[in-house]
This record gives C-alpha cells, sequence and structure tokens, in this order.
C-alpha cells in the first residue's frame, strides 16, 4: 500500500469526532510506517505533536500483539490444540514462537484465508482521543490475566531502564511490551487506568485512552467564546420573522392574521408553498393558497420554517462556498426528515428533525459568512491572549464547528432540540436522551450525504445509531443511500 497520507481526511476525523478506521490482515511493515504517519497528522491536529513518539510505540505494541494473538489461533488450530485447555496452552506456547517465526509467511498467509483481521480506529470522543486496535478473535481468560498481571508489574518501575534490567518472562508479546507501554503512558502523564483490554462481539479490543492536554482544551474554548462575543454584531431575526413569532406565541393567534404576515414576504411565501408542496405532505395536487398551507404546516410547522429561513436571511448566501453548504444543509434535512419517518415513526419528531438537518452545519455557515474586518478582530484577541493563529484556522475547516452553532442557535432562542441537533450532529452519542431521535436521524442523515461526498466509509459511522435504525450492512446502507439520493433528486426537479 502507498504511504501518502489523506490529510483531509484526517482533518475531518480529528476535527468532527468521526471514527478513522484502517485494516489489514498481515500488519507488513509498510503498513505500519503509514499507521505512523496518520498517528503522527491526527496528533497535530490536535495540537498534541508531542505525544506522537510514545504512543507511537504504544500503537505498534498492540498492533503486533494483536498481529500475534491472530497468529496464535492459526497455529493452535493446525497443532490441533486448544487454547482454552491449560494442558495444550502450555504444550502450544513452547513451540509456538519458534515455530511462527521460522514460517512466518505461512502463518500470516494462513491467518489472512482465515479472515483474522487486525483494525485499529482513531477517534475523538469529548474531550479525549482514543485509539483502539482491534482484532477478532477473543482473548482468552487465562490471557487476559497474564496482560493484567503485566499491569500490575508495572507499577514496580519507575523508569523504562528499571524494566529492561529486570528478568521477565518473554514468551509471550504481552510481557515486557505491556509493561513498557504503560511506562511510556507514565512519560506523558498517563496511568494504567488509560489502557484496558477487553471483548465485544467476538473482538479482543485494545484502548488507550488520551484526554486532551488541559492548556490546548483550555485555548480551543477561549477562541470558541472569542467567536462567539465577536459575533454579538450579527443582526437579530428580521423584523417580520420576529412579529412571526410572537403572533405565534400567542394562544389566541389566528391563522389568517399569520398567513397575512407571511404574505407580505414574498421569499419567505414561496419557501412556505415550497415545504407543504415537498414530500413531507405528498398532497394529491398542488397548494397554492397561504391560508391553506398555514393549516396545513402548523404552528410548529411555521416556527421551525422561521428558523432556517429567518437563519438564512441574517447569513444570506454571499459566497459560493454558503451556497455549497445550504444545498448539503437541504439534502441532508431531506435525508434525515425520510429517514425518521421511514423508520422512527413518530410524526411529532418530523418537523424538527428536517429544520435540525437544515440547521446542523450553522457554525460553519456563520463562520463562512463573518466579514473579514471581523476576523481582523477576532485574529487580534487571538495574538493577545497567546492562541496560535493555526487554531483559528481550523475554524474555517470545522474545528469545534458544532459548538460554535448551537451557541448561535442559542443566542436566537432556538429551542433545547435543535440546538442539540446542531451541538451533537458528529457526536450523536453524547446527545441527552430525550433528544436522540432528533440527532441520531441528522447524523445519520449528514453521514449518508458525507459518503456520497467520499468524506468517510461504512466503518466510520456509530453502530449504535445503525443498529437504532435497523442497518445491519453496507449493502443496506448503501440500498437506503441510494433510494434516498434518487427521493431528493425527484424532489428537487419538481420545483424547478
Amino acid at each position: 500500500m502507498s504511504t501518502e497520507i489523506d490529510v483531509d481526511q484526517i482533518k475531518r476525523a480529528a476535527h468532527d469526532a468521526i471514527p478513522l478506521t484502517f485494516k489489514t490482515y498481515t500488519l507488513p511493515h509498510e503498513t505500519e510506517i503509514y499507521l505512523d504517519k496518520v498517528l503522527e497528522s491526527f496528533l497535530a491536529e490536535l495540537g498534541q505533536g508531542k505525544l506522537k513518539e510514545p504512543l507511537s510505540y504504544c500503537l505498534r505494541e498492540l498492533a503486533v500483539n494483536a498481529k500475534k494473538a491472530n497468529t496464535k489461533r492459526v497455529y493452535f488450530q493446525e497443532k490441533k490444540l486448544d487454547l482454552g485447555k491449560e494442558q495444550d496452552y502450555e504444550l502450544g506456547m513452547k513451540t509456538f514462537k519458534q515455530e511462527t517465526f521460522d514460517n512466518l509467511a505461512y502463518y500470516l498467509q494462513k491467518q489472512k484465508e482465515m479472515g483474522l483481521y487486525i483494525k485499529i480506529v482513531f477517534q475523538t470522543k469529548g474531550k479525549t482521543l482514543n485509539i483502539m486496535v482491534r482484532n477478532n478473535v477473543e482473548i482468552t481468560r487465562k490471557e487476559q490475566i497474564r496482560v493484567f498481571d503485566r499491569l500490575a508489574r508495572s507499577r514496580a518501575f519507575s523508569s523504562l531502564e528499571e524494566a529492561f534490567a529486570t528478568v521477565l518472562d518473554s514468551s509471550e508479546g504481552a510481557g515486557l511490551g505491556i509493561v513498557i507501554l504503560v511506562l511510556m503512558m507514565k512519560k506523558i502523564g498517563l496511568d494504567e487506568d488509560c489502557f484496558s483490554i477487553d471483548t465485544d462481539s467476538g473482538e479482543t479490543v485494545a484502548t488507550i485512552t488520551v484526554p486532551f492536554s488541559e492548556v490546548h482544551l483550555e485555548q480551543l474554548d477561549a477562541l470558541t467564546q472569542i467567536l462567539v462575543r465577536e459575533i454579538e454584531t450579527l443582526p437579530q431575526f428580521p423584523e417580520n420573522i420576529i412579529t412571526l413569532q410572537r403572533l405565534l406565541e400567542d394562544p389566541n393567534h389566528e391563522i389568517n392574521d399569520i398567513a397575512r404576515e407571511i404574505s407580505v414576504d414574498p421569499s419567505l411565501t414561496a419557501d412556505l408553498l415550497k415545504l407543504v408542496n415537498s414530500a413531507q405532505f405528498m398532497l394529491p395536487k398542488r397548494v397554492d393558497n397561504i391560508v391553506e398551507a398555514v393549516k396545513l404546516v402548523g404552528t410548529k410547522g411555521v416556527r421551525n420554517l422561521l428558523y432556517s429561513y429567518g437563519t438564512q436571511k441574517v447569513l444570506g448566501e454571499k459566497y459560493s462556498e454558503m451556497r455549497s453548504m445550504w444545498t448539503h444543509a437541504y439534502r441532508a434535512a431531506f435525508y434525515a426528515y425520510i429517514l425518521s419517518k421511514s423508520f422512527k415513526r413518530k410524526k411529532e419528531l418530523l418537523d424538527d428533525v428536517y429544520v435540525g438537518g437544515i440547521l446542523h452545519d450553522l457554525g460553519q455557515i456563520v463562520i463562512a459568512s463573518l466579514h473579514p474586518d471581523l476576523l481582523d478582530r477576532i485574529t487580534r484577541v487571538c495574538r493577545e491572549k497567546g492562541i496560535p493563529a493555526k487554531l483559528l484556522e481550523d475554524f474555517s475547516v470545522g474545528l469545534n464547528h458544532a459548538e460554535v452553532g448551537a451557541l448561535i442557535a442559542k443566542k436566537w432562542n432556538f429551542p433545547e432540540q435543535l440546538i442539540s441537533a446542531i451541538r451533537y450532529h458528529h457526536e450523536p452519542l453524547r446527545a441527552p436522551a430525550a433528544h436522540r431521535d432528533i440527532v441520531f436521524s441528522v447524523y445519520l442523515a449528514n453521514t449518508i450525504c458525507d459518503i456520497e461526498r467520499d468524506r468517510m466509509g461504512f466503518d466510520q459511522i456509530q453502530p449504535i445509531v445503525l443498529k437504532d435504525f435497523g442497518i445491519e450492512t453496507e449493502e443496506q446502507l448503501t440500498r437506503i443511500r441510494e433510494k434516498l439520493s434518487k427521493a431528493f433528486e425527484d424532489n428537487r426537479a419538481k420545483f424547478q
């Protein structure tokens, strides 16, 4: 394989909490070099370049151990020995190391034929980085106890030199290597609790959890707050939108009053009629009467329409980049709506899911709409506070844009469920339980859009979300994606 890395893919994964997954059957040297470069680039994106060397050792150790574990399964099977039996285990381990070393190519080919893989996954979760090495044979209880024993022994050493000077049983990869791994972690301020090894659905999963440095977090949070404070200069929604919002809040409002207020704004009228004649309502004939349209959409539907319409009025579509963002937003909204309608079957979700899809990238759209003078002011404040220029530059490619979007939505008094859809559209498992149906729908819709744009793959989707929608295979998702894309294009053609 080529050792050239996809920097843009790594940026998206690092900043949008998308799992970055690599799969190999034999872990050749060029793959190790490639993974090392990926780790270096990933850490650089997070401002953690100083952690590269110790984490590189840890990653290599876990990957090699996973390969050895797979080789061991092949070897024991060839020898007709049972790994779970004490006597067979002791007998097999006497010859395992030498015989597999002497004929390694044969055993690696056999484990490839048996489909025994190694997966390396990098993922940011909240304010931590997880590095996972997964292989599809479960660690036995005896093997796990040996690893825990090595972890316990590592407490006795205060340096790598002490560990090397001590005679340890090195008949298994989980011997001295695990001790050194823990000591490497200690060098960067992590304790053994940041390492775990367990089984999950037929896989052994070894995980290193790395909390981001407090300095970087403080800088990132400070930059987010600076940005939000500076965009206080953004205007509130137009007066007619605010008037409509007040009318909708009045329990004694009249449909005719709302329709009359909408009718004075040609663009809003067009958006309302476009909405009511969309696939969402599946009407037998086109509706052109505003009063009838308001009745069909309902109070909540009109209110949600105002959030997306008002946002576009304030931010506009000045740049081609913003037009592209809005196009993506409408596609994601359509996908989210159809996914929710088809799989969730909860009518009360649909309005929120649709507008959540439209507004999920609000943070990116706001950042793209900033006036050069405003950017200069933010840059000056960052310089005064010692915040690196690279952090500000990264906002333009999405760093923390979900948090920025959520804070803007709060400023504009959006309801909590829409704020959650914006804040957690890359990290759905962090969403409050009450908003998960909406967040999961927007997350999956956005993910399908990213797959269409070759920005991520099936393996990078949160398994819990896939399970929530009853999606078990990549082929099943591909069929859903093709249907969504066709339905969107058909719906768009209807209004052109």
